[in-house]
């Protein structure tokens, strides 16, 4: 069997194992060891090694669990119930009040935590039975939960953009404000559709009790101070420090993490039990994504050795495409791949696949991250294996049907499939904001590169050379 068939093989089993339900991250280093070791030989373990020092010494992945860290915090005391009472008593006079409510609430607390299975469970728990508990219709409820614990993917700070920068070899800063309209602008269509569907159908999102809108001035003010406020300067904060180049992602996120236990305490909801579940979640996610890390580099290395890189290039460069048509095709392989794969797996491991390619049909990177972010919103929503759709059945009440929280989702792809059309036809939206901050000149991202420093023995060069 020549190499790039061994290659191709490799790709295709490990794609039929992760279906049956085999941990991802080692099934990586599996098909890479053992089709490395039909290859190239026992500089297979040497490569190995390089990739797990490479993925273990990279600065930028220091602010993954910092920022982790932060949303674990801020989720354990209960600030995400003080941010939603307070919105409530804020828009009690909007239509659709607890919808837009928890949009809002969502929208905000995706910038604290870019774990949507947190975000849709918690809303899930905390938001939807307050919906249902008003007469709002079952679908529209379960659609808001879903579409805003999903926004978390693509409002900085985004963990998937950190992933996506250090794979990319892009600059986070840039990609942070890349994102930042398309991420308001999903935000803000998500909360207009809402008002406008309760105001031409009021019973699928009745109006609250006279006496739950009619809130004194002052409350209302106060409870805004003491809840909604501190969050939402701390995440200014972080951003800011962030977009104005005042710090790292990393520095940001440490300071993020720090600010989060000040709310705790302050909030008096801190306890050293909370914080060690804080602490251990925060270890075993990063502990997930930095062994994704290591096995997807050892894979992709091993499959660009094999020449399965060269073979999926060549096809793709055979087929009659411009920069246009080429990223429908790469928005729609990615659109299905997030049905069986989390977006970790989707970033680590098929979106290298395609950034080679990214310079022959003159696409930028950093466009085509936003677009990604964008692209995985629809791939939790979408039918049948629906990620956010299932992490709200979950914890709904038992009346709830899964086929009522798929049809409460349609509505709100369409709007994320709108923006994703916009954006392609005014491409300025994403890339405005960093060339106005940095003029294409972001501040360097420490430990961009993914190449390993040296450490003794063989680099990947060396171990890759035949």
């Amino acid at each position: 069997m020549s190499d790039p068939a061994l290659g191709l093989t490799m790709l295709g089993l490990f794609l039929f194992f992760i279906l049956l339900g085999f941990p991802i991250a080692f099934t990586l280093m599996a098909m890479g060891l053992f089709f490395g070791y039909l290859g190239m030989g026992d500089r297979i373990f040497d490569l190995l090694v390089q990739r797990t020092y490479a993925v273990m010494a990279n600065d930028v992945l220091i602010s993954v669990p910092l920022f982790v860290f932060m949303g674990y915090v801020i989720e354990r005391a209960n600030i995400l119930d003080r941010l939603f009472r307070s919105l409530q008593m804020a828009s009690g006079n909007i239509p659709g009040s607890l919808a837009v409510a928890t949009m809002a609430t969502c929208a905000l607390f995706a910038t604290a935590t870019g774990i949507v299975g947190a975000v849709v469970t918690l809303m899930g728990l905390l938001a939807f039975p307050a919906m249902l508990k008003a007469g709002y219709d079952v679908r529209l409820a379960a659609g808001v939960t879903c579409a805003g614990g999903c926004l978390g993917i693509l409002i900085p700070p985004s963990i998937m953009l950190i992933l996506y920068g250090a794979t990319a070899g892009v600059s986070v800063v840039q990609l942070y404000a890349a994102a930042f309209i398309p991420g308001v602008t999903l935000a803000v269509c998500y909360i207009l559709y809402i008002i406008i569907l309760a105001m031409l159908k009021p019973r699928m999102a009745p109006p609250l009790p006279p006496e739950e809108r009619n809130i004194p001035f002052g409350r209302v003010v106060w409870a805004l101070v003491s809840s909604f406020v501190p969050l939402a300067l701390l995440i200014a904060s972080v951003l800011g420090a962030i977009l104005m180049g005042l710090a790292t992602p990393s520095e940001a996120a440490a300071m993020g993490s720090l600010g989060s236990i000040v709310l705790a305490i302050a909030y008096r909801a801190f306890t050293w039990a909370k914080l060690r579940e804080s602490v251990f979640l925060t270890a075993r996610t990063s502990a997930m994504v930095c062994w994704l890390f290591v096995g997807s580099y050892v894979f992709s290395s091993v499959f660009g050795y094999l020449g399965g890189q060269s073979v999926v290039e060549e096809f793709v460069k055979s087929l009659p495409l411009n920069s246009f048509t080429f990223m429908i095709l790469a928005q729609a392989i990615i659109f299905v791949l997030g049905w069986p794969l989390e977006w970790t797996e989707i970033i680590v491991i098929f979106v290298p696949i395609f950034l080679p390619l990214l310079d022959d049909f003159g696409v930028s990177p950093l466009f085509f991250g936003v677009m990604i972010a964008l692209n995985l919103q629809t791939s939790f929503l979408s039918p049948p294996v629906a990620m956010a759709t299932f992490y709200l059945k979950g914890v709904a009440p038992k009346h709830v049907r899964l086929e009522d929280i798929f049809a409460g989702v349609m509505p709100f792809i369409y709007i994320v499939v709108a923006t994703m059309v916009v954006m392609y036809f005014a491409p300025g939206l994403v890339t405005w904001l960093p060339e106005t901050l940095y003029g294409g000149d972001a501040p360097a991202d420490p430990g961009l590169s993914m190449e390993a420093p040296p450490s003794g023995g063989f680099t990947e060069e060396e171990v890759l050379r035949e």
